[in-house]
């Protein structure tokens, strides 16, 4: 992969498919992703680590040229604003997580946390297959698990959609093709690492 502004600018030297995987909006209606591929992304996030192995994740998978009529029903369940460029990806991902331990139903209160890493593992994989996930929060969770069948005991997470990245140019919002041109930004790892105390910067040896 060639640097391009979504590449991150990292002050420290860190793996190409941290520098390279980033969220587009923009994404190729022509290319489609095959089940294989998308099979080698959950064999990434089915490797995750969690609390007590517990893995309460799960995934919801939609192909809009195989099955149309659950893309309908699931792309319905985004905000407006994510509507207007997610119709264009392939695939759409429903992930839930499982609230209770299987092992004692008592809370899971790493639920979160652990499907957090297994989307991790996964968008990273989707990096080196040269594939794009952007994840969406703006989704009518209460439509989705209707449409999507998701059982009580689960609580829809987060939306991704999947596919290859495409021209900015295809995007309605102004607001969104600045955006997909635009250097990503990150806070400086001393804003966020602190070294034997809150506030005690962390920096290298020879600073």
């Amino acid at each position: 992969m060639s640097d391009h502004p979504k590449h991150a600018a990292a002050e420290h030297e860190v793996h190409d498919l941290i520098r390279h995987r980033w969220s587009p909006r923009a994404f190729d209606p022509a290319r489609s992703v095959s089940r294989g591929d998308l099979l080698r992304l959950f064999e990434a996030a089915r490797w995750a680590p969690s609390s007590f192995n517990e893995q309460p994740w799960r995934f919801v998978v939609v192909m809009r040229d195989q099955s149309p009529a659950a893309w309908d029903a699931l792309t319905a369940s985004l905000s407006p604003a994510n509507r207007s460029w997610a119709s264009a990806a392939p695939v759409l991902v429903l992930a839930a997580i499982r609230l209770a331990l299987e092992r004692n139903e008592q809370p899971n209160p790493l639920a979160w946390y652990d499907a957090g890493q297994a989307v991790a593992l996964l968008t990273l994989q989707a990096t080196a297959q040269g594939l794009s996930v952007r994840q969406m929060e703006g989704f009518d969770r209460e439509h989705a698990r209707r449409v999507a069948d998701v059982p009580v005991g689960f609580d829809p997470l987060v939306m991704m959609a999947i596919g290859y990245a495409g021209d900015p140019d295809t995007l309605s919002s102004d607001k969104h093709r600045v955006a997909e041109r635009a250097p990503r930004r990150r806070r400086a790892i001393g804003e966020f690492v602190f070294e034997n105390a809150w506030g005690r910067l962390y920096q290298r040896e020879d600073a």
